[in-house]
């Protein structure tokens, strides 16, 4: 990819911004905004695809549609962004709401008629424009912590009509966030490509120490180098209100005034999400849990986020090589931090060597590959990796030890185990899964005749395992025989502790009726509904089902009274 003139980007960024509508769209929320997540900030495995505002760290706020249009998508999962509603817009925008506590009025009415019509918590539904129409204001929902949440707070998107989702201050929300600080760069680093290369006397990476100047910018160490560099960085963004370290908008790399690598979080693509892991140093992520952003590729992969691109960010420092290149990290209203890097070609030798880990297992990334020890096979299509690698491969006493999770996969790849042993009973109870430490964690698992197989995208240990343990219902307060009229709800504990729950059922006198899940606390939950009540007794029957076929049945009996 070659070099996008400047005047050319400045058009491009200029009309992105006039294609978005300033003043269309109002704020989901009616408190000030706060931001503990932001657009395209680093996550594991994904770009953050939107915004997550603060809620005052509690949940039922009122959630407002922020224009009007009709809702066009409902998604209700234990995971992800758990209770979720999605409303396009006359415009072609479509915004999202997600990690919800629940919706309000007819959105909730369709989910409970969806969930009872289909037996399940979990569901999804598309919607016509004339089903459930919403103006601007409305309370659509109330704010929670469900799916994979880790605190309540509302997420929060914009989409286009192709589905690609649009930073939000493109649409007056940084009007919402008022921002004067630079972005903050904690750590610069210099590396060397492959075998020839050598960066202040490293065959490794190196950190660069940064000293500030009188104007306010920063300058690197120098950098005494021969053969390919490239550069990363680990930073963060700051705004006037949120008190966050947030994800950076823009990083670019210049020479002589012109960029020659650098991305931009304006929109992503929901399949390029997981590029994260080949623009981070995955490796030391793993390692440091420090998310140093690589300015360079070794192999080219097409992300559309990178704006400009010479020679993959890649530099070749030769003889004679002196030069200085200039670091801009800036936020979207262009508050920005300047690192200048001196470099010079340097013939010292290096006295800190890479590690040079050989083994008879060699992945090319461009190419497929199969490995088989004893009974255990892997297969990894072509373009599972990023990188071409050597891998450690082994298998002992039933355990596959498959490299450790320091290489990142981009899609799946296969792992098979096959049993000659153990009887076709046993094998209903067997699965494949991921070991971490002394936990075994369940992977779906498929059985043909005497092979399991299973597909993943993490390097790591895996073994053959198998689950004969039933799961796990309590209740904390007996009602059996008691009178609870009184009592809006029903809650229960189940758990299992090997593969996991898949299913979960409940029937009182005999119909079957909806228990939500909140799978972080292990708590489903019925919300009595008097259709489903009877004057006096109550029977009530709960089954729970784990991942290969593993049954608990809980039964209790309790009073109510109808009468009002």
């Amino acid at each position: 990819m070659r070099l996008v003139p400047f005047f050319l980007l400045f058009i491009l960024f200029s009309n992105a911004q006039d294609r978005y509508p300033k003043d269309y769209f109002r704020s989901p929320l009616d408190i000030p905004m706060k931001l503990s997540g932001n657009f395209g900030e680093l996550r594991p495995n994904h770009f953050h695809a939107g915004f997550d505002f603060k809620t005052e760290q509690r949940e039922g706020l009122n959630v407002y549609a922020v224009a009007d249009g009709f809702v066009s998508r409902i998604k209700i999962s234990t995971a992800g962004y758990g209770k979720a509603i999605y409303i396009t817009h006359p415009n072609g925008f479509t915004s999202v709401y997600g990690h919800l506590k629940t919706a309000m009025g007819k959105i909730q009415e369709r989910i409970v008629q969806e969930q009872y019509k289909e037996q399940l918590y979990e569901v999804e539904v598309y919607l016509k424009p004339g089903d459930i129409p919403v103006q601007k204001g409305e309370i659509i929902a109330l704010s929670g912590n469900t799916g994979s949440s880790e605190g309540p707070h509302l997420h929060f998107e914009f989409r286009d009509a192709a589905e690609n989702i649009i930073n939000p201050l493109f649409f007056g929300f940084d009007k919402l966030l008022p921002d004067t600080k630079k972005p903050i760069v904690n750590a610069l680093v210099v590396y060397p490509i492959d075998e020839n290369s050598v960066a202040n006397q490293s065959q490794r990476p190196v950190n660069l120490n940064l000293s500030l100047q009188a104007d306010g910018t920063y300058l690197s160490e120098k950098v005494l180098a021969s053969g390919k560099i490239g550069f990363g960085i680990s930073s963060y963004d700051v705004d006037n209100v949120s008190y966050n370290n947030n994800g950076t908008y823009k990083t670019e790399l210049q020479s002589n005034g012109k960029p020659f690598f650098g991305y931009e979080f304006d929109k992503m693509a929901f399949d390029e999400a997981r590029f994260v892991n080949n623009m981070i140093d995955y490796s030391r992520y793993k390692n440091l849990r420090q998310r140093v952003q690589r300015l360079f590729m070794k192999n080219f992969y097409s992300w559309s986020n990178i704006k400009s691109n010479i020679d993959n960010g890649i530099l070749d420092i030769s003889s004679n090589s002196t030069q200085t290149k200039k670091l801009e990290v800036s936020d979207f209203n262009n508050n920005k931090t300047i690192i200048s890097i001196p470099i010079e070609y340097s013939a010292l030798k290096p006295t800190v060597f890479a590690e040079n880990l050989k083994t008879p297992y060699f992945v090319k990334a461009n190419r497929e590959s199969n490995f088989e020890k004893e009974n255990v096979a892997v297969y990894f299509p072509e373009n599972t990796f990023y990188e071409d690698f050597y891998l450690n491969f082994d298998v002992k006493n039933n355990n596959l030890y498959l490299h450790k999770d320091v290489v990142p996969a981009h899609t799946n790849f296969t792992i098979s185990f096959e049993d000659t042993k153990s009887s076709v009973e046993d094998k209903k109870k067997m699965f494949i899964a991921a070991v971490n430490g002394n936990k075994l964690s369940y992977l779906t698992t498929k059985l043909t005749g005497n092979t399991f197989s299973c597909k993943t995208k993490t390097l790591g240990q895996y073994t053959l395992a198998k689950d004969t343990t039933a799961p796990k219902i309590t209740i904390s307060k007996s009602i059996e025989g008691k009178w609870i009229t009184a009592q809006k709800s029903i809650s229960l504990t189940i758990s299992d502790d090997l593969s996991g729950i898949k299913t979960y059922n409940g029937f009182l006198n005999g119909k079957w009726v909806l228990f939500e899940y909140e799978s972080k606390l292990k708590r489903i939950t019925h919300i009595f509904n008097d259709s489903f009540l009877l004057e006096g007794a109550n029977k009530l029957k709960v089954v729970v089902t784990d991942n290969v076929g593993n049954s608990t049945i809980f039964e209790t009996q309790f009073n109510r009274s109808q009468k009002k």
